[in-house]
């Protein structure tokens, strides 16, 4: 990458980090906060962490087409003012039903989709992919910080505070997106970030596609059923004070993403993908199980452990699955309904969780939870293996439509090229190769800019 391209990704990657903290920095404390909310109960409390999804859900995909309309910025800028209005009103908040409406408000400001569009705009073709990495680490991050972080802060600043801080973080990414981030004249429609209607059909269709929808469904899902109960049973049950919360969860964060390192090399370098996600998911399910008849704190910590370890692989290996299956040409699409199904996933956990919660009890909710995921597992083993395929683009821009029709006719030709699309619109040219049986030496001589 050059320098404005780093400058770049590295304010995208922030503006991602500070709207995700915004909203997962209550989620290991609502539980016990709440309380002095008039009207709390538990499927309220699991309201309000998941609401946030269905809103999200649902605005998603036509934010990130409006972006091509009207520009990304502009969108990119109502998005994170939306956020602020729904920061500000949760902060103000006395009552569930207000901190509901102020959570919903929040995830309004749909803005992912967006933010990956115009992270296509600032970058080159042969850097997209460490673009979205970086992106993809950042996200990560964020969720690692706020369990660590939540129970702190909210020591220090209360409830009211957090969703000022997190109106705090959306001025902060307007100032990155105004200031960090260069301002694109034009940029083309690119299917491999943003969503197409026309592709709807064809990414609904693909089987392997609508395994990764479930999955990326049940897993949030799961996280946010569980994080109805977990902070309030660290606290009631186990007698641990709130201000130590944090200190369990980076410990168990920590060796959680150490436990995850060698399931996701081995995944990626060894090509046991669908073996890693089987044994991720019943991983998942045991922790979870566990976790429901653990009668310590330390062993309640081994199983959030196991829980974690399993979660950060999923979190690393789906959108990597995603990518690799794939209609050629439009992981854009693949990638707006896998994060649709994320968001549907947050909000149907919250809900769930907080009715499972409030008319049976925590045992019950960790018992039916682990249920659905050894389903999940078998599930997983049925699955085909995914073929390790890469993909590839590249600007045809300098090229009339007669040139662009034979390079179609001979990139078909080179080995190891398993699939094709081009596009005349954008004039870009999508490739899913095997790299094993792949002529670099042939393809770089038809397109000397594409990086393999």
């Amino acid at each position: 990458m050059d320098a404005l391209e780093r400058r770049s990704v590295l304010a995208l990657a922030s503006v991602y980090l500070f709207r995700m903290l915004g909203l997962f920095l209550i989620m290991p404390i609502i539980s016990i906060a709440a309380d002095d909310l008039s009207g709390a109960n538990a499927a309220l409390i699991g309201a309000a962490i998941g609401v946030y999804g269905l809103t999200q859900a649902l605005l998603q995909i036509p934010m990130g087409m409006m972006s091509d309309k009207i520009g990304r910025k502009p969108i990119i800028l109502i998005g994170l003012t939306i956020f602020a209005l729904g920061s500000l009103i949760c902060a103000n908040a006395d009552s569930m039903t207000s901190l509901i409406v102020g959570r919903a408000i929040q995830g309004a400001g749909a803005i992912a989709s967006t933010l990956m569009a115009l992270l296509s705009d600032v970058t080159r073709e042969q850097n997209r992919t460490k673009a979205m990495a970086t992106v993809g680490i950042s996200i990560g991050v964020s969720f690692m910080l706020s369990l660590v972080m939540g129970p702190w802060l909210f020591s220090m600043i209360g409830l009211a505070g957090l969703f000022y801080l997190s109106l705090a973080f959306s001025v902060i990414g307007m100032g990155l997106i105004l200031f960090a981030v260069p301002n694109v004249k034009q940029h083309t429609f690119k299917r491999d970030t943003t969503p197409s209607l026309q592709a709807l059909t064809q990414v609904f269709a693909n089987k392997p596609l609508r395994f990764m929808n479930m999955s990326i469904f049940i897993l949030h899902a799961s996280l946010t059923a569980l994080f109805v109960s977990i902070p309030s049973l660290l606290l009631t049950k186990f007698d641990l004070a709130l201000a130590d919360h944090s200190w369990l969860y980076l410990v168990v964060m920590g060796l959680a993403f150490v436990g995850m390192l060698p399931m996701v090399i081995v995944a990626e370098a060894k090509g046991k993908m669908k073996q890693v996600v089987s044994y991720a998911i019943l991983m998942l399910a045991f922790g979870t199980l566990l976790m429901g008849f653990s009668s310590s704190v330390s062993l309640f910590a081994i199983t959030l452990w196991l829980y974690f370890v399993g979660f950060n692989t999923l979190e690393a290996t789906l959108p990597s699955l995603v990518s690799k299956v794939s209609p050629v040409g439009f992981r854009g699409t693949a990638m707006g309904i896998f994060s649709t199904h994320q968001f549907l996933g947050a909000f149907v956990g919250g809900i769930g969780g907080g009715w499972i919660l409030q008319n049976y009890s925590s045992q019950t909710l960790f018992i039916t939870v682990a249920a659905i995921m050894f389903v999940w597992t078998f599930l997983a083993t049925r699955q085909a293996p995914t073929r390790h395929l890469t993909s590839l683009a590249f600007s045809l821009q300098h090229l009339d439509l007669a040139q662009i029709d034979k390079l179609a006719n001979d990139l078909s030709d080179v080995d190891g090229v398993e699939d094709m699309q081009i596009f005349s619109d954008e004039k870009t040219a999508y490739l899913k190769v095997d790299k094993k049986l792949l002529d670099k030496d042939k393809l770089l001589q038809l397109a000397p800019t594409v990086s393999v």
